[in-house]
């Protein structure tokens, strides 16, 4: 087992447990929204004490939307199923790529190392997208950070969003591009990696 090899096992752990505990903390939420508990018992209180901060933001867009307030933390566990299974599908592919370009300079293998270097940064701007997806649903604005996401992302999304535009107040154009992305990537492999087997992690 190679270094990014660990690295990927580990992160992976990481997500897995972290949405295991979130199912569990939403399951309970649900729970006490649907029994209609005492809202100043201990278990209640400290329920909603920790899952209101993933919650609260999918609570005000359902009321916003008409929808039913109440199935704020399936819809929350959902998103974060999603977010989790996006942000392992965007570790692997930068270890893939660490791994490429590692073994195409130690091999001499040019065309894999562009391939290897086209694809990561591709994945890269994948995880650029995805963070502003996750800060635009937790409404961080303003700061340094959040200004260079926007800033680089902005130039592929702001057209793709005067194609599509928003349905229901969801902007869909980062998922769309997102797919692209995945897309080029498939067509880098079958290219430019052809012999990507050896650099699986």
């Amino acid at each position: 087992m190679n270094v990014f090899t660990a690295i990927n096992a580990t992160v992976r752990y990481l997500v897995v447990t972290v949405i295991l505990f979130i199912t569990v903390l939403m399951i309970l939420r649900l729970i006490v929204n649907y029994k209609d508990m005492n809202p100043f018992g201990a278990f209640p209180r400290n329920v909603k004490r920790f899952s209101d901060p993933l919650v609260d933001p999918v609570r005000r867009w359902l009321m916003f939307r008409g929808f039913n307030p109440k199935i704020a933390p399936l819809i929350t566990l959902l998103v974060i199923i999603l977010a989790g299974w996006l942000a392992l599908s965007l570790v692997w592919a930068i270890l893939f790529t660490a791994n490429g370009v590692f073994i195409s300079i130690k091999t001499g293998m040019i065309v894999s190392l562009i391939g290897c270097l086209l694809y990561g940064f591709l994945s890269v701007y994948s995880l650029l997208i995805l963070i502003r997806i996750v800060l635009s649903w937790m409404m961080v604005y303003g700061n340094r950070w959040t200004r260079f996401v926007t800033n680089a992302t902005e130039p592929i999304l702001g057209p793709f969003r005067r194609l599509i535009p928003p349905f229901g107040g969801f902007d869909f154009s980062p998922v769309i591009v997102m797919l692209i992305i995945q897309f080029f990537q498939s067509a880098v492999l079958g290219t430019l990696i052809p012999n990507a087997a050896m650099f699986a992690i």
